[in-house]
């Protein structure tokens, strides 16, 4: 069964049903938000006449919407792909019904469409589940200053419910507590970088976030051994756990042209908060609830009281993304005790 879909300026015929694998063509409707950012990123970085490929397309709506979102002269070529059938012939359907004829449409396994290819400007990995089977391709076919987009779905590994599968999958060792989607996400990073140094690839994450029950980051590349030296630099342990990624989750730049050229209101919040976020270089936040229960305070100031009294002492703080009333801050443990008995 199948039903007719609006998203963005694109329509699509979608398959109609439970989400899960078993869908004649995937398609997930809460992922609006991913290809939301990715049409409002890409608007916003300073490049041009970019090459595309979608390996893992599905039903074609991410590529649909790039092609009819973005501002002229973004796209030089866009390519689809699909192992399944179904997919292939959705997608041709879905270019059809919006009136898109330059398109090159593949029916291959991903990883052999990106080995047939000489190379993009611009890899989108979508998978269901692990990102890892895709990896190695795709940075190899990525061009200099490419952007390689990347999801992770497996969160119960990252996340250390199953420790074993991440230090099995993403070569570190994942926190099961209030930072465990953080770190999650840092040794998603790390592990990515580490496919870019077998090339000679630095891939630093210029946008990343953490939502739903998906990790997703967008990376820019530069080659050289140099660049690659200095990535593996802000590789570390912290909190008992890694080796995780120990740099910035964002590009500073980027983040605030995002949240000025967004145009959707439900996207507002999480944009705000990320650009407020991205302004403290610090691994890890606070959960204000769990941290005052442990060092047995009882009665808590409400959040904005305590951060302006965090401001006053002249530190900076910002809420997260990551988890509710929790506060990414430059400030030691004893100190924002102190200032949550005050």
């Amino acid at each position: 069964m199948y039903t007719t879909i609006t998203e963005g300026k694109a329509k699509a015929i979608v398959s109609k049903g439970k989400i899960s694998k078993k869908l004649p063509v995937f398609y997930n409707p809460i992922m609006k938000f991913n290809r939301d950012i990715s049409v409002l990123l890409l608007n916003c970085i300073n490049k041009k006449d970019m090459q595309m490929a979608l390996p893992l397309s599905g039903t074609g709506i991410r590529g649909i919407r790039l092609i009819k979102e973005l501002k002229k002269g973004k796209i030089k070529s866009i390519s689809f792909n699909d192992n399944s059938e179904n997919a292939f012939k959705l997608i041709k359907k879905n270019l059809k019904l919006n009136k898109i004829s330059k398109a090159n449409v593949f029916n291959q396994d991903a990883n052999l469409f990106l080995l047939n290819s000489s190379g993009f400007d611009y890899i989108d990995i979508d998978p269901f589940g692990s990102p890892n089977h895709f990896l190695n391709n795709s940075i190899m076919r990525l061009s200099r200053e490419g952007i390689l987009a990347v999801t992770a779905t497996d969160t119960a590994a990252l996340t250390g419910t199953y420790t074993n599968a991440c230090k099995r999958k993403y070569w570190a060792k994942p926190l099961k507590n209030e930072l465990m989607h953080e770190f999650g996400l840092r040794i998603l990073i790390r592990k990515i970088q580490l496919i870019g140094t077998q090339f000679d690839k630095a891939l630093t994450p210029i946008f990343s976030y953490s939502k739903d029950h998906y990790f997703r980051i967008f990376f820019r590349c530069e080659k050289g051994k140099k660049k690659v030296d200095e990535i593996i630099k802000l590789h570390g342990y912290y909190e008992n756990s890694g080796p995780i990624w120990l740099g910035s989750l964002w590009d500073k730049k980027l983040v605030v042209l995002m949240g000025k050229n967004n145009k959707i209101e439900e996207n507002k919040k999480i944009l705000k908060i990320i650009k407020e976020e991205s302004k403290i270089d610090e691994v890890g936040f606070y959960d204000i609830t769990k941290l005052a229960k442990r060092n047995k305070i009882k009665v808590l100031p409400k959040k904005n009281d305590l951060m302006n009294k965090i401001k006053k002492k002249k530190f900076k703080v910002s809420e997260t993304h990551f988890r509710e009333n929790s506060l990414r801050l430059n400030i030691n443990k004893k100190e924002i005790i102190k200032l949550i008995k005050k």
